[in-house]
């Protein structure tokens, strides 16, 4: 080893080792992603991100990787020429010459220093490229989530994912580790069976084997054994993948359940259902047991079996190399050289198999995060009435509403309310009431005909529980709209209109204001927002059930009294109703309906 101008011919080496590995990579990026499940996969969650465009950010985006993929090279070439010095260390104590010896010892301590400092600048990059990569790809999820509302029309398609903020929060950022993590591996994996095999390759001699003499036979057994070796091993891992995915699964659906308890904590409290929650939960806490019992199992399985192959392949390469260093045809160098390769070659052909139980992870992610994109997209690929904006007017024009066993709900129902009319909804429980307004606003899919309606901000929903978002009570009042578009004096103001002035003094209180306010009290808020946003057009799906008759009359009466030309359509019971609706639509069952003006 010429060390004086190695540092020249490594720096070429490098490049033209950096130039075949973007070609070769990209040939193998094509196979996959075309010929593979998983690669296609890939390329749906990735492709996107790392496609350069004509930014400087996408070209500086690829930079970065090429630099990455230059130290994974760097890296590889510094442990062949470590092994090289160590080889010059070791024959030159068994040759009793200092000056060698020191030599090699300044040679390890700069390659050493090289190695490191090489190996933490990958680190800060690799961590640098993955963050930011995890924080497009969950902007991306978010948006294609939220986009058509398929956060809530995807339990409408016909296989709805389970735990869809599992899949945001945590397979997002696991897919982002983990596909630098095995792709940079695997590469560095393949560059050391390469650099290892010609190091092995020089130091290997011949040997005679069922009566034939091998030349070169250290590196052939070395290949005939991790083959093996990692053929077993994929039978034995196998499973793991399907295991690892009911894993993820189980565990979210036990982690739903314990959210919903405390979500509903009171009405369990009211009924004393202790028993049965617990029930519940241990039923799904038993399946999360049993999987993970299952995958111990066959984990420890596939662990005895690789640190067996693994311990047995540290004696052998010294084990072979032997009767040549005892007749003293290689030196002692070239023994524990030959050592270190044959790890090198091993650990770079077992990588797969080592990695069987990270790739199964892998695998099991990809599944989830494209199943959710899938879901996402066929959820606004439903049916649904057509939409249109007209700012003076609500026009429903042939609309059947029906369910999803196609039992009708509402067949042909027309009808039309100008600024300052309200529609009562009335009708026996199930027949269609809300699903009515889901349909009108899109949120029912099993609907069609044409609605001609005020959209975004110029309608306003309210539920019968109305949604208070986390943080202020500012921002539950100028819901959807940011908080602070709200002034505080038109927010104390709003608060007194609907009797919630003992709150004025909280409105930028951040706490649960879900369990902090009584349902009365919620839908009180509802009607608070209502003035504040001064829609075109309200939905009101029994919005004061949880007051009584005054206090809803008291809030009707102050709508219509401070929005006049607002369009309500309400659903409710109470015969108070009537005098706030200027038509009433009584659904009658079998998609029969009848409409007529509202007495007085």
């Amino acid at each position: 080893m010429d060390w004086r101008h190695e540092w020249l011919t490594s720096f070429t080496s490098t490049a033209e080792h950096s130039g075949g590995i973007v070609l070769g990579g990209a040939v193998a990026v094509l196979l996959l992603t075309r010929y593979t499940r998983w690669g296609r996969q890939f390329r749906r969650l990735a492709f996107a991100y790392f496609r350069p465009g004509r930014t400087w950010a996408g070209w500086r985006l690829l930079l970065t990787l090429l630099l990455l993929l230059w130290l994974t090279v760097l890296g590889v070439r510094l442990e062949v020429l470590l092994s090289y010095a160590s080889n010059g260390l070791f024959t030159s104590l068994q040759a009793m010459n200092a000056d060698t010896f020191w030599f090699h010892v300044f040679v390890i301590g700069v390659l050493a220093a090289i190695y490191v400092s090489s190996s933490q600048l990958a680190y800060l990059i690799a961590q640098r490229l993955t963050i930011r990569w995890r924080t497009w790809l969950n902007d991306h999820a978010l948006a294609d989530w939220l986009n058509g509302r398929a956060y809530h029309r995807g339990r409408f398609v016909t296989a709805p994912v389970d735990n869809p903020d599992q899949r945001i929060e945590q397979d997002i950022s696991m897919f982002a580790q983990q596909s630098y993590g095995l792709s940079l591996n695997a590469i560095a994996a393949a560059l050391r069976l390469m650099s290892f095999t010609a190091v092995l390759w020089s130091l290997s001699g011949a040997m005679t084997i069922f009566g034939y003499q091998v030349p070169r036979a250290m590196v052939f057994l070395a290949y005939a054994y991790v083959i093996i070796a990692s053929f077993v091993a994929f039978r034995i891992g196998r499973p793991l993948i399907r295991l690892n995915f009911l894993q993820e699964k189980l565990s979210a659906s036990y982690r739903y359940a314990l959210m919903r308890l405390m979500d509903n904590s009171e009405n369990v409290a009211f009924y004393g259902g202790e028993g049965v929650e617990r029930t519940t939960l241990t039923a799904r806490f038993s399946s999360v047991i049993g999987n993970a019992w299952a995958y111990a199992k066959r984990s420890l399985r596939l662990q005895v079996f690789n640190g067996a192959v693994s311990q047995a392949s540290v004696v052998f390469p010294y084990i072979i190399q032997a009767p040549r260093f005892f007749h003293r045809t290689i030196s002692l160098g070239d023994v524990t050289q030959t050592a270190d390769a044959f790890g090198q070659v091993h650990d770079a052909l077992s990588f797969f198999r080592n990695s069987y139980g990270d790739f199964a992870s892998y695998r099991a992610t990809l599944e989830r995060l494209t199943a959710l994109m899938d879901a996402n997209q066929e959820s606004r690929a439903l049916s649904g009435p057509a939409v249109i904006h007209r700012a003076d007017a609500l026009e429903i024009e042939d609309l059947r509403v029906w369910r999803p066993n196609s039992q009708p709900l509402i067949e042909g129902l027309t009808l039309s309310l100008s600024p300052g009319q309200a529609l009562l909804v009335r009708g026996p429980s199930g027949s269609g009431k809300t699903t009515l307004l889901r349909s009108l606003a899109s949120l029912w899919p099993h609907a069609h005909g044409i609605v001609r309606r005020p959209v975004g901000t110029h309608t306003l929903f309210l539920s019968q529980q109305p949604y208070v978002p986390l943080g202020s009570l500012r921002t539950a009042l100028a819901y959807p709209e940011p908080g602070d578009l709200i002034s505080e004096d038109r927010a104390r103001e709003a608060l007194r209109w609907v009797q919630l002035g003992h709150l004025e003094d909280r409105l930028d209180d951040e706490t649960h204001w879900t369990r902090t306010l009584s349902p009365g009290e919620q839908q009180r808020l509802g009607f608070a927002r209502i003035l504040l946003t001064r829609p075109s057009l309200a939905f009101l799906d029994e919005t004061t059930s949880a007051v009584d008759e005054g206090l809803e009359h008291a809030l009707y009466r102050l709508i219509r009294e401070r929005l006049p030309q607002c369009m309500l359509v309400s659903v409710g019971h109470r015969s108070t109703l009537s005098a706030f609706h200027t038509h009433h639509l009584h659904l009658l069952g079998a998609g029969r309906w009848g409409i007529d003006a509202a007495p007085g």
